[in-house]
C-alpha cells in the first residue's frame, strides 16, 4: 500500500470529494485508510458504566485506497506513487508529477 500514516490525501470521489485530510490509520488488509475529520459516519452507543455515554456519536469511516490521491510535500498537488531503489539499497517513495522523493 503505498499511502501510510501522516500523509496528506485528497479526496477524488465520494461524498467528500475535493476535500484535503491527513492520514489518521492505514488499513492495510481492506486497502482502506481513515482521514480526519472526512468521512463522518454516525453510531448510536449503549452505556458502558461510566465510560461511556449513551448516545449518537460521529465518527470517521473508512475510504478506499482507490478514492484518494497523496498530495506531494514539494510540488503541493496531488500525484501517483512510485518506488525506486536508492543507492544504498532502500526502497522509497517518489511523485510521478515532479521526480522528487517523498519519504
Amino acid at each position: 500500500m503505498k499511502i501510510r500514516k501522516n500523509d496528506t490525501v485528497l479526496i477524488v470521489a465520494g461524498k467528500d470529494k475535493g476535500k484535503k485530510g491527513k492520514v489518521r490509520k492505514a488499513i492495510p488488509d481492506k486497502e482502506s485508510i481513515i482521514v480526519e475529520g472526512l468521512n463522518l459516519i454516525k453510531r448510536h452507543s449503549k452505556t458502558k458504566g461510566k465510560t461511556r455515554q449513551a448516545g449518537i456519536i460521529e465518527l470517521e469511516g473508512t475510504i478506499p485506497i482507490s478514492n484518494v490521491m497523496v498530495i506531494c510535500n514539494k510540488c503541493n498537488k496531488p500525484a501517483r506513487v512510485g518506488y525506486r531503489i536508492l543507492e544504498d539499497g532502500k526502497k522509497a517513495r517518489y511523485c510521478h508529477n515532479c521526480s522528487e522523493i517523498m519519504d
